[in-house]
């Protein structure tokens, strides 16, 4: 498998403190990886200009703030050259944080972040479904989200044991 960036340990090192705390000061990663905090700081430049690290977010508990509801959606396209049309309008509805081009019955899959059912209802029934291009939808709701966490990376370049 060809690999269009090389990264060494370091970078690995740096990026897995990152997943783990996003607000950790680049002194800390310094310290915790042995090298001074402008080698961190040029590291991460560089991971953002090859475009690895592509943005920071936090990760907040919606339902704290309002926003209880949450589902997947599989999106049922009425032909596969409107895919483009249809990423371009999701991307207008504030309610979808993601979507997905997959393999199988869906044509997309997204993810819909809502206050409640009935707001639901609403960004399904007034929005998407108006769409040209979306045939149907399927529905999932989340009931509890069980874990979520970041992939640990580790060096391909690196034999592992």
């Amino acid at each position: 498998m060809a690999r269009t960036y090389e990264l060494d340990d370091i970078d690995y090192r740096i990026l897995n403190l990152l997943m783990q705390d996003a607000k950790m000061p680049y002194t800390e990663i310094a310290r915790q990886v042995h090298v001074s905090g402008g080698t961190v700081h040029v590291r991460m430049s560089r991971l953002e200009e090859l475009g690895i690290v592509r943005r920071a977010t936090l990760d907040l508990d919606l339902p704290k703030l309002g926003y209880g509801m949450q589902a997947f959606v599989g999106v049922y396209l009425h032909k596969n050259s409107l895919y483009l049309s249809v990423i371009e309008a999701l991307q207008a509805i504030p309610e979808v944080t993601d979507a997905y081009a997959t393999t199988g019955s869906y044509g997309l899959f997204v993810r819909l972040v809502c206050r409640d059912t009935q707001h639901m209802r609403n960004v399904l029934h007034d929005q998407i479904m108006f769409i040209e291009g979306v045939e149907r939808t399927e529905t999932l709701i989340l009931l509890d989200q069980a874990f979520s966490r970041a992939v640990q990376l580790s060096n391909p370049d690196q034999v592992q044991q």
